[in-house]
């Protein structure tokens, strides 16, 4: 690994911010993206916390900033890769101390400072051979370890590593410390988000914030089986998840999931994407919700079947909970509160078997045979 052990030391006006930085957004990030710009970007990243920080504490030696050396805006730049939020905090500081504060906040956290302080002259960085030399510790760090991006931040970042550097989804499985199925999911639905961007039908508002809604409905059958994907399919072919002939299915998708200015999403929380998967599988259910300019969740998962599961779910539920308690009821037979639950439940379950007469008959036979 190209990377120099030694510490470093370098003024605020030595570093630059990194432009292409993933947390901007796909939308934002580019080389030629001007450094104002990026901390406009940033400004909502808690800065002030790491300026008080600093302000308290100074700029540790083991927070060093990782920069890269490279061409940034027609020369050769220090250009942050690890550490841009610290950087951008001591920016807005110096700003503050230059009597141009973003905030009366930052004028405060500002005060007694000026810009020749210690804090703006030295700051600690070790430099990088390249940004490849340093993928394996930002994979880890930001997509499984302590300091995580947001859901499509991540998607992007494993996408720039299979697709940048060549690697397998076992490769980068190894690089950042996940499980394969995990990163070729996070892959293919980064890939979807790029196909919907491409249809001018898909409102795309808020899409990106909601990425870990796309990302779960990818492991149900349901949305599988109506967009056509193949969930294990390897990078080459997973470029385009949805075929040409899915494409209006895609649209339509994107709407119930997400919905647009005019329209609600019709699934409104994370839990129940489960639940709209399970309604994909169903014709009626799908039929219903292609035909209805507004449908209603309820409906379509009860046309397909969803009130059955669900009463079957508690039902079962139910009965592993008589099945738990069994294991220590007798532990308290003379109990009075549980004397009335055991009747609470006694009376609920013979209406239950009143609705299946066979399963009654039989259960009173065997209970006939047992007293026998």
């Amino acid at each position: 690994m190209a990377i120099k052990t030694e510490l470093q030391y370098a003024s605020l006006d030595q570093l630059y911010l990194d432009p292409t930085n993933p947390r901007l957004g796909r939308n934002y990030a580019r080389k030629d993206l001007k450094q104002s710009a990026v901390l406009e970007l940033m400004k909502d990243w808690t800065l002030d916390e790491l300026a008080l920080s600093f302000r308290e504490s100074g700029f540790w030696p083991h927070e060093a900033l990782l920069v890269v050396r490279e061409d940034l805006y027609g020369k050769p730049r220090l250009v942050v890769v690890e550490g841009n939020r610290r950087l951008a905090a001591l920016k807005q500081l110096y700003d503050a101390a230059n009597d141009n504060p973003a905030t009366k906040k930052w004028a405060e956290l500002a005060e007694d400072l000026t810009v020749d302080d210690h804090l703006f002259r030295k700051i600690p960085y070790i430099e990088i051979g390249s940004r490849k030399d340093i993928e394996a510790f930002l994979g880890f760090r930001h997509v499984t370890g302590i300091k995580e991006w947001k859901p499509a931040e991540k998607a992007e970042y494993i996408a720039k590593l299979i697709e940048s550097s060549r690697l397998t989804y076992e490769e980068v499985r190894r690089k950042i410390g996940s499980k394969t199925p995990v990163v070729r999911q996070n892959y293919i639905a980064y890939r979807l988000l790029l196909q919907m961007e491409d249809d001018e039908d898909i409102s795309l508002e808020h899409v990106e914030d909601k990425f870990s809604v796309l990302y779960l409905s990818l492991r149900t059958a349901g949305a599988q089986k109506y967009l056509h994907i193949d969930i294990k399919a390897d990078p080459k072919a997973a470029r385009r998840p949805v075929p040409a002939s899915r494409l209006q299915g895609l649209a339509r998708f994107a709407l119930w999931l997400f919905g647009d200015e005019k329209h609600p999403p019709l699934v409104k929380e994370s839990r129940r994407v489960d639940d709209f998967g399970f309604i994909l599988e169903h014709r009626r259910a799908v039929e219903y919700l292609e035909r209805s300019d507004r449908p209603s969740f309820d409906i379509a998962f009860s046309l397909a079947g969803g009130d059955e599961f669900e009463v079957v779910r508690l039902v079962d539920k139910a009965s592993d909970n008589i099945e738990l308690a069994l294991s220590r009821a007798h532990l308290y037979a003379r109990s009075e509160k549980l004397k009335l639950a055991v009747e609470r439940l006694g009376i609920d379950s013979e209406q239950l078997l009143r609705l299946f007469p066979a399963v009654r008959k039989a259960f009173l036979g065997e209970l006939k045979r047992t007293k026998d």
